[in-house]
C-alpha cells in the first residue's frame, strides 16, 4: 500500500501499521479511500476543519475519503490504519469524521486483517464483519483555540503551562495589566467560548495524556485543577459526552 492510502486491488480493507514516537506528526493530507484510525497503544490526535479528537485504544476515528486531516502522536503510540474502499462499504454513509468504539471484537478483527498471508476467503469474511460492527459513540471533539490578543494570550499560555491554576479572571486581569472584564471579553470574542468553558476544555486536553498513562482520577483531578475525582469526572462528561471510565475502559 502506498503512503496515500491506496489499497491493493480486490481488497476492501487494508491495514497499515505505524509506530509513532511522541510528537510524530503527519502534516495535513488526504486519502482517496476512507480511513479508520485505530490506536493500539498510546494516545492519538486527529485534527481537521471539523474538530480535533484525542483517541485512546478504546476509540477509533472514521475519516471520510478526501478529507484533509493531521495525525499526530500525543504520546508514544502504535497505530493501525485501516484503509477502506468506498465502493465496498455502501452501508456506511458517514460524511463527517465519526468516533467509533473499539472493543475486543473490533480490535481483534483489525489485528487479524493486519496479518500477512491471509487467504482471500478469510479476508473477505473478516472485512465484512468489521464493517458491520463499527458503532458510533457520542464523543465530541475538543478544540481549544488560542486568543490572539497579547493580554489574553498571556493568560492562555500560563494556563497551558499549569492547567491547575484556579485564579479567577480578576486576578488574571491584574496579572496582565488589564481590567477584569477585558480578558473575559477577549476570550469570548477570539475563542468563541467564555473564559470558564475555555479553561475547562484546556484542562480536558491536559488530562487526556495523564488518563492514557493510567493515572488515577484523583491524581488527574489534582493536576488539572479539580478538588475531587467526582468534580473532574463531571467536567469530563460535560465536555466529552462520556465518563472518563468509558473513554478509557482499560484504565485501572
Amino acid at each position: 500500500m502506498s503512503r496515500d492510502g491506496q489499497s491493493p486491488a480486490g481488497t476492501a480493507v487494508f491495514v497499515g501499521h505505524f509506530t509513532l514516537p511522541r510528537g510524530t506528526s503527519f502534516a495535513t493530507h488526504t486519502h482517496p479511500v476512507h480511513q479508520l484510525a485505530v490506536p493500539v497503544t498510546g494516545l492519538l490526535r486527529v485534527s481537521c476543519e471539523q474538530g480535533s479528537w484525542l483517541l485512546p485504544p478504546s476509540l477509533a476515528l472514521w475519516i471520510p475519503a478526501g478529507l484533509p486531516h493531521v495525525t499526530e502522536a500525543a504520546g508514544d503510540a502504535v497505530l493501525h490504519s485501516a484503509y477502506v474502499d468506498p465502493g465496498r462499504c455502501p452501508q456506511i454513509g458517514w460524511t463527517e469524521p465519526t468516533a467509533v468504539a473499539v472493543g475486543p471484537l473490533q480490535a481483534a478483527l483489525v489485528e487479524h486483517l493486519a496479518g500477512p498471508g491471509l487467504p482471500d476467503e478469510h479476508r473477505s469474511r473478516a472485512e465484512a464483519v468489521l464493517l458491520d460492527v463499527l458503532t458510533p459513540v457520542p464523543v465530541t471533539s475538543v478544540v481549544v483555540r488560542a486568543p490572539r490578543d497579547p493580554r489574553a494570550r498571556a493568560v492562555a499560555d500560563a494556563l497551558g503551562a499549569d492547567p491547575s491554576d484556579g485564579r479567577p479572571m480578576a486576578a488574571w486581569g491584574a496579572e496582565v495589566g488589564a481590567a477584569e472584564r477585558t480578558p473575559a471579553r477577549l476570550f469570548l470574542a477570539e475563542t468563541g467560548l467564555p473564559f470558564g468553558r475555555w479553561r475547562e476544555r484546556l484542562r480536558m486536553q491536559a488530562a487526556m495524556p495523564l488518563l492514557a498513562e493510567g493515572l488515577s482520577l484523583e491524581r488527574v483531578a489534582r493536576r488539572t485543577g479539580y478538588a475531587s475525582a467526582s468534580s473532574f469526572a463531571a467536567a469530563f462528561h460535560r465536555v466529552m459526552g462520556v465518563t472518563p471510565r468509558r473513554y478509557f475502559p482499560s484504565r485501572p
